[in-house]
């Protein structure tokens, strides 16, 4: 294969974890493993009573220390620099493989916003309202949350490399700092993945 990792990033109801779930399945028998940066600080969020699984709705990253959240982060990083056949899953995954090499980034969007919006509402069974009151209010936490944390390496690894201008607000979610970018509203959960397949196949 061209590539010795993968990551995919996407904003909620994108359909990120979807294509996690899927590339996970077909690459097992080849050795990959996949993990989710989502499951696993939900997992621990309500191991330590910070979330109520039957609240159904995620929350943002404001409720974990700087500390812990740089370990699972750098962890990722590590990961993609010194290991082989990982698939990682999460808002910041892309942005941990810039400079890394043979890292297949990929960002997963969805154009139609009422559509990302009613996957929330179906995936965490909540109201329209508050789904779009809870992706944007998480959006705007773990911006400024990240954006605070990894100033540093947002030059180090995006900026020094010409990516974008010294004076470019971050954004980590920018398509040109990715190798593949697919719209799920107009490609469904199987086209999504053979896309990336061919890609990481060099088909």
């Amino acid at each position: 294969m061209k590539y010795r990792n993968v990551t995919i990033s996407g904003l909620p109801g994108s359909g990120s974890t979807t294509l996690l779930k899927l590339l996970r399945t077909h690459l097992e028998s080849e050795g990959w493993q996949g993990f989710s940066g989502g499951e696993f600080m939900r997992a621990y969020a309500i191991e330590k009573g910070i979330f109520r699984p039957e609240a159904g709705i995620h929350h943002d990253a404001g409720h974990y220390d700087d500390a812990f959240d740089n370990q699972v982060d750098m962890g990722m990083r590590e990961k993609l620099l010194h290991e082989e056949k990982w698939i990682l899953e999460s808002w910041l995954s892309g942005f941990l493989a810039q400079e890394v090499k043979d890292v297949l980034k990929v960002l997963i969007c969805c154009s139609d916003d009422a559509v990302r919006i009613d996957r929330v509402v179906n995936r965490d069974q909540v109201t329209v309202e508050h789904a779009k009151k809870n992706m944007h209010d998480r959006y705007i936490a773990n911006l400024a949350k990240w954006s605070r944390l990894y100033k540093a390496e947002w030059n180090e690894w995006v900026v020094k490399s010409g990516k974008v201008k010294k004076t470019d607000s971050i954004d980590f979610w920018r398509p040109n700092l990715y190798d593949l970018v697919i719209d799920t509203y107009s490609s469904n959960k199987e086209e999504t993945m053979q896309k990336v397949l061919r890609v990481l196949k060099n088909e």
